[in-house]
């Protein structure tokens, strides 16, 4: 393991070698940390790539530590289009329930009392990711797959537990309503991903080659999706 300083914060990461890959890449793993990918390089070379993508190394772990959320107070952080923000409890005993507001900066959750359990802010924030998932990805589906050639048959937009997403035998797509905690590279990725799986069902050698046609770094991208399944 090795560790570089960004500005108060200590980057702790490991290097994975990988031969075949032609440039170095990063990623963010929710067991294993922060991880370099790619040939051999020295330790100097090493830290500077880690260094050069400081900034959104420390938005990706707290993105990570914030997926796996067990209890949501103030002060924790909440995932939002792959930032974390910062959640604030705000007590109205007039509240008729729990309600979720992101002011693009926070999350201001309002409740009756701080007794309320935490099953009830979960759900009311789940729903919070379930509006917001139905409001902005449908409109990236019909845009890629206008872009890409591809054509499904409907959309459906639910909770589910071990997929991000995908493609009935009928082409219709399923996206995890939880991908609206992702920013939009994986968004997008995840999207054409189900979109090539309506020309070809499995993940053959031939799904691949064509998913690289559109997403030339699919590679990086779904590691990047393995690493952050729930």
């Amino acid at each position: 393991m090795r560790s570089v300083r960004y500005g108060s914060q200590v980057i702790t990461y490991s290097i994975q070698e990988r031969e075949g890959l032609k440039s170095h890449y990063i990623t963010v793993e929710k067991h294993s940390g922060v991880v370099l990918k790619g040939k051999a390089v020295s330790g100097d070379v090493a830290d500077r790539l880690i260094l050069k993508k400081a900034k959104w190394i420390i938005e990706k772990l707290a993105v990570v530590k914030a997926v796996a959320h067990d209890r949501i107070t103030t002060g924790s952080r909440l995932p939002y289009l792959g930032k974390s923000y910062y959640v604030k409890l705000v007590v109205d005993p007039t509240a008729a329930g729990v309600a979720v507001a992101f002011t693009h900066s926070q999350f201001v959750i309002t409740l009756r009392s701080l007794d309320v359990e935490q099953d009830e802010i979960l759900n009311a924030v789940n729903l919070f990711y379930r509006a917001r998932a139905l409001e902005k990805l449908p409109p990236r589906v019909e845009k890629l797959a206008q872009k890409t050639g591809f054509t499904y048959q409907g959309l459906q937009i639910r909770k589910m537990t071990r997929r991000w997403g995908s493609c009935t035998g009928r082409n219709r797509i399923i996206l995890n309503a939880d991908a609206i905690k992702l920013p939009y590279s994986l968004i997008d990725y995840l999207i054409v991903h189900e979109l090539v799986h309506t020309r070809i069902k499995d993940h053959s050698k031939a799904f691949w080659s064509l998913l690289a046609r559109y997403v030339p770094q699919w590679k990086a991208l779904d590691e990047q999706m393995r690493e952050l399944k729930m």
